[in-house]
């Protein structure tokens, strides 16, 4: 038996190939990621065929640096962790395969991870985990309140009823002629500005802790329009600046009062979007008011999407006596209650 547990972790879910090697579920070996943004950059998005060649041409090559990194052979594996969904069903595909095809040739045993449940568990790599707690996923394609009463267990009181918060901030990006991915770009357009242009804020129903930034986008969209009709110009900053205070406000607010309703001991930010700058601070700023609960945000290099946080998630899944097997296959549309 060896006397640590090594998990290899795969994420190819988007527009990353991702393998890292993690030692007894919190300490990283290795964590290599290849990263396609500039050959997406050119189209505004993400192109899920030529995102699925870059994995094929990527994967054995991060693999080999991923084990080399952490100095381990495959007989020292207790476990693949594989992200077999949500994403782009091509992506996947290779790191599945990638995965199936390790674990048959040397016997290792292989656990599927949720793609969102690996951006909640990049937050054990800052602290243990306390539960019940609340997680607040902030991404590209997702924006959810998911609440925890065990590891494992997942249960999403909110989420995003149209565009997710990331998807909202390359769009307004992509409006303001700003490059892809936008987030980045209006997070740092945004303090230079001040927040002085009205900008809606969807709160939904009163009990709610849904989301919704379709509304917010499109008058962004019209704000900008209107005032080329009228031949005024917008400082950018300051409709960036506007456009975040609004996404930070209904944010914050509604994790503030989901984490009291709920009694929760922690709250954890996960996902691409929670390298905001804006939201960080925010979140800090409210929870600061609230000493009895503790505010988790993991570092920058765990917000976006990487390998670590699949095997952090796949460790105490394969704690759990949970187990796939060689049928194991890509599930674009994955839930996340499913590994309850």
């Amino acid at each position: 038996m060896n006397k640590h547990q090594w998990i290899m972790g795969i994420e190819t879910s988007c527009d990353e190939t991702a393998v890292a090697i993690i030692k007894n579920g919190r300490e990283i070996a290795a964590n290599v990621v290849a990263s396609q943004i500039d050959s997406h950059k050119r189209f505004g998005g993400v192109v899920p065929e030529i995102a699925s060649r870059h994995h094929v041409e990527q994967i054995t090559i991060v693999l080999e640096e991923a084990m080399k990194q952490a100095g381990i052979s495959y007989r020292d594996l207790d476990a693949i962790a594989v992200t077999e969904g949500p994403g782009l069903v091509g992506a996947l595909l290779i790191g599945v395969n990638a995965a199936k095809a390790i674990s048959f040739a040397h016997s290792i045993p292989l656990v599927g991870v949720h793609h969102i449940a690996g951006h909640i568990y990049a937050n054990r790599f800052v602290a243990e985990m306390k539960f019940p707690l609340l997680s607040l996923v902030v991404s590209g394609g997702h924006t959810e309140l998911v609440y925890m009463k065990e590891h494992g267990h997942f249960e999403v009181i909110g989420e995003t009823r149209d565009d997710a918060a990331g998807e909202a901030y390359d769009k307004v990006a992509r409006t303001l002629n700003l490059p892809y991915p936008g987030g980045p770009h209006i997070d740092r357009l945004a303090h230079q500005g001040e927040p002085k242009i009205e900008l809606p804020r969807a709160w939904l129903e009163e009990d709610s802790y849904d989301f919704s930034f379709s509304g917010l986008k499109s008058a962004v969209i019209n704000t900008v329009h209107n005032a080329e009709q009228r031949g005024e110009t917008i400082a950018p900053e300051d409709l960036a600046a506007s456009f975040q205070a609004s996404v930070i406000d209904v944010l914050v607010t509604k994790t503030v009062k989901a984490a009291q309703v709920y009694d929760v001991k922690q709250v954890l930010l996960a996902g691409g979007v929670a390298a905001n700058k804006g939201l960080r601070a925010a979140l800090e700023e409210a929870f600061k008011k609230l000493p009895g609960i503790e505010l988790i945000i993991p570092p920058l290099s765990l917000c976006t999407d990487n390998a670590a946080m699949i095997a952090a998630a796949g460790s105490v899944l394969f704690e759990k006596g949970k187990r796939a097997d060689l049928a194991l296959n890509a599930s674009p549309g994955l839930d996340i209650t499913i590994h309850n």
